[in-house]
């Protein structure tokens, strides 16, 4: 890793150890060459494995012996350029504790500047250009240090030598606020910070330039501010991540546990989500149909200067249109958000590389991604891979990432998003463009999904170099292969929404024997017609109406017929007439549309405006304390759920949600048993944390071996690992 104080560390290591030589930066990675007694140069090498700053970490080290040259001192030189790029990028990092301590004492120089950092914090991804990492090759460059951060910069015992982004109030950015219908600048410098806050705390909605991109945010605890920001970003549901001043704010407004709270204030800083309090006084609209609340901390200098002139908690949501990627800069965000935002924050640096606030939660006292990207990656892994080729991932289509196979590690991107707009793909292709730029690489081979429409796909077939396929749900389980070492055979788990199967229909409830490379379906639930296709997608009581289509209408009884009886009768005919003709109707074996006609059916949900909300609202009606469950039938590999949702017809919403997950857990530790295998699990289904946390249960219960992703993404995020997994 380049930027997180290795060298200084380095230096003073050296020292300490009275050895002479020197450090180095390359594109390879860290040069050093030390010089001394066998004792004491050993006693180095323990020291640099065991004692590394707080973001440094060594994946191979690689030692040979050369002639003495009698050096009389130790010395950091001038970075390498020349050679292969093998060295990583490290993701953008939260402030850090000093750097915050500074920034609240009036007596420091950087006594409340919104640009503080050094090599333990502060922007990297977002402002390199490519490697290695030094100050001319990101957005830093036209800022000329000071003759204070020069000296701070120079010396190798200072907490920000060589930090990038040093700089000061006398030559760092300078910050602007302006007024959206027409970019007019408002207030120039640090005034600009205290000016929006006013126009926070007078219910307007506003943007502010982070670390990789825009945040729209209001008064989180203004129930017409959150209003308008819904009506004006055409949000209805999608619950709203909020930023707290401090981790008492938090904890007022969500019950955590020593390990979500030790989450919430990393030096990551994602967005956590928790079990809301039944006390908290925010808006039910912060999060409807949910009781988990999405809650980060301020983790720029930025969001802590604008919090010293604000109380409890703003919501910061990403600044996009629907669908879109994050918004870098001030131009876009006029262009995309006009008529949202009243007035936006800007400051005169670049963000070079665009990423989102990551996510994650608590399942079984183990962290599970669900978004991987500002803090945590760009994220590389070691591999024992012997295979030379450069190879690129493209992922699939919904929750993007990309992933590169290079030199025998694997460099994750940041989130892309669905790819289903021009805007999403372009930025695949700047993300593609950053990893070539960063690696200085071309592609011997390229990995995408088996489903031939799939954007990612055809642009990997259009490239000119040999491309592979792999299934998709094959790849969630050898994603989760890797990140635990395991070859196999094993028991995988794919739920999810949609994954082109072998067979041409839509699978999502799959159980795969694998091992090694290879994999067998040896049971999966039993397909039903979407009726109209992607319609069902939004409107899901189309896919509960499919699955009693299915029901002989005499078993459907009185509870059954009103289940549709809002649904006019012509409609009905029509839907009917295309199931019967399987027109415009695909198979699909999704555990995902169940969940969506688990909520139609108990909670009258007809449509959906985001991914995964009818789990949130199963979830949140789940009983603690229940232990009943459906029986879902498997056999000869088919699961039958036609009983389940029969008998569903009798009980209340809760028991409905109740007994539907843990009937789910039970048909896999049931088909578990069978087959005699440790369980690997993957697919956004498992995002459920009441689902997975009620699997961890069970499968120990039974002494059931189980995986579950956590240094990845259940959800499609962790789809390009899984695809080059196949292949090196």
């Amino acid at each position: 890793m380049q930027g997180v104080g290795f060298r200084p560390f380095v230096y003073t290591l050296a020292l300490s150890h009275g050895l002479t030589g020197f450090v180095l930066n390359s594109p390879e990675g860290v040069r050093i060459e030390v010089e001394g007694d066998e004792a004491r140069l050993d006693a180095f090498e323990h020291a640099l494995k065991t004692s590394l700053p707080p973001l440094a970490r060594i994946d191979r080290l690689h030692k040979s012996s050369k002639p003495q040259e009698h050096s009389s001192s130790f010395e950091i030189r001038q970075s390498l350029h020349a050679g292969a790029k093998h060295s990583a990028v490290l993701p953008d990092m939260a402030l850090c504790a000093a750097c915050e301590q500074e920034m609240n004492d009036p007596s420091n120089r950087r006594y409340g500047y919104a640009f503080t950092n050094c090599t333990n914090c502060g922007p990297r991804y977002s402002i390199v250009r490519t490697v290695p990492y030094d100050r001319p090759n990101t957005s830093m460059e036209p800022f000329a240090m000071c003759a204070l951060c020069q000296a701070e910069y120079d010396n190798p015992l200072d907490r920000r030598y060589h930090a990038q982004p040093i700089s000061c109030p006398a030559c760092g950015p300078t910050l602007s606020l302006h007024r959206m219908r027409d970019g007019v600048e408002l207030v120039r410098g640090d005034a600009a910070i205290e000016a929006l806050a006013q126009h926070v705390r007078a219910g307007e909605i506003v943007a502010m330039k982070g670390m990789g991109g825009f945040h729209l945010m209001c008064d989180g605890e203004n129930a017409q501010a959150v209003a308008t920001l819904r009506e004006r970003k055409q949000r209805p549901t999608k619950p709203f991540a909020l930023m707290c001043k401090d981790i008492e704010t938090i904890h007022a407004h969500a019950l955590l546990s020593e390990a979500e709270a030790m989450m919430v204030c990393s030096i990551q800083k994602p967005i956590v989500l928790v079990k809301k309090r039944s006390t908290s006084t925010l808006p039910e609209a912060i999060a409807p149909h949910t009781d988990r609340l999405g809650l980060f901390l301020p983790y720029t200098p930025l969001h802590v200067r604008l919090f010293s002139f604000l109380k409890g908690c703003i919501v910061a949501t990403s600044a996009n249109r629907s669908g879109e990627p994050i918004v870098e800069n001030a131009a876009l965000l006029r262009e995309k958000l006009a008529g949202v935002v009243d007035v936006y924050l800007d400051y005169d640096r670049e963000i070079v590389n665009a990423s989102d606030d990551s996510v994650v939660q608590l399942v079984g006292e183990k962290p599970v991604l669900l978004r991987a990207s500002r803090g945590l990656t760009p994220q590389t892994f070691p591999t024992t891979s012997q295979c030379k080729q450069t190879i690129l991932a493209v992922g699939a289509e919904q929750k993007n990432a990309i992933a590169l196979f290079h030199e025998g590690k694997i460099i994750q991107s940041p989130y892309i998003g669905d790819i289903h707009t021009l805007e999403t793909f372009g930025f695949f292709e700047k993300t593609l463009e950053t990893l070539e730029r960063f690696y200085g690489v071309k592609f011997d081979a390229i990995v995408c999904d088996k489903h031939p429409h799939y954007a990612t796909s055809r642009w990997a077939k259009a490239q000119g170099v040999p491309v592979h396929t792999v299934q998709h749900h094959h790849a969630h389980i050898r994603a989760v292969m890797f990140e635990h070492g395991l070859e196999g055979p094993v028991l995988g788990v794919a739920w999810d929404g949609t994954g082109y199967g072998d067979d041409g229909t839509i699978w999502g409830g799959e159980f795969l024997r694998c091992e090694g490379k290879t994999y067998e379906r040896v049971a999966h639930f039993k397909p039903f017609k979407l009726l109209g296709g992607e319609a069902s997608i939004k409107e899901i009581w189309r896919i509960l109406y499919s699955i009693f289509l299915d029901i002989p209408k005499e078993r459907w009884g009185l509870h059954g017929e009103k289940l549709f009886e809002k649904v006019p009768k012509n409609q009905q005919e029509m839907f009917e007439k295309i199931h019967q003709k399987g027109l415009n109707s695909p198979y699909c074996s999704s555990v995902g549309r169940l969940f969506d006609a688990v909520a139609v059916l108990a909670f009258g949900l007809k449509k959906v405006s985001y991914d995964g909300e009818s789990g949130l609202l199963i979830e949140r009606a789940v009983k603690a304390e229940c232990l009943d469950a459906y029986t879902f039938t498997c056999k000869e590999s088919l699961i039958t759920y036609e009983e389940v949702f029969l008998a569903m017809l009798k009980d209340n919403n809760a028991l409905i949600s109740t007994k539907f997950i843990n009937g789910l857990v039970n048909c896999i530790i049931d088909i578990a048993q069978k087959e005699g295998l440790p369980l690997v699990v993957g697919g956004g289904v498992f995002q459920n944390k009441t689902l997975l946390e009620r699997l961890i249960i069970a499968s120990k219960k039974e002494n059931i071996p189980l995986y579950f992703p956590q240094k990845i993404t259940p959800n499609d995020g962790g789809i390009a690992i899984g695809q080059l997994m196949q292949f090196i």
